[in-house]
């Protein structure tokens, strides 16, 4: 695990060498993960490879959207992480199931979606 962490900081630091930001290499992470975790298979989501579901809402312009799950939850980056990591914890009513993240995942996650402007 110690490897793993070690090699991610280094490829950090090799990006961020290249003239990317962090909030560009956590929102490329971010895109990575939303395929690993699948969530185009319940919503449409702009740059990720394979099937766009329909089950869940599109995400194409949810960056400028003033709030997520129905109007209900604030649209900031931390409620946004929050909501990715257990849409449950904000909207008790949200079908949208927790996918138990680990914290640094679901503000990748955030990160990417907030790209999609």
């Amino acid at each position: 695990m110690k490897r793993l962490a070690s090699l991610g900081m280094t490829l950090a630091l090799l990006l961020v060498a290249c003239g990317k930001s962090e909030e560009q290499i956590n929102a490329e992470r971010g895109r990575l993960l939303i395929e690993q975790y699948g969530c185009n298979v319940c919503h449409s989501i702009p740059g990720i490879a394979g099937a766009q579901g329909s089950i869940g809402p599109a995400l194409e312009g949810l960056a400028s959207r003033p709030a997520i799950s129905n109007g209900n939850v604030p649209n900031t980056p931390e409620y946004l992480a929050k909501f990715v990591q257990n849409p449950a914890s904000l909207n008790p009513a949200s079908n949208m199931p927790g996918l138990n993240m680990p914290d640094a995942d679901a503000q990748a996650i955030a990160a990417y979606l907030r790209t999609l402007k």
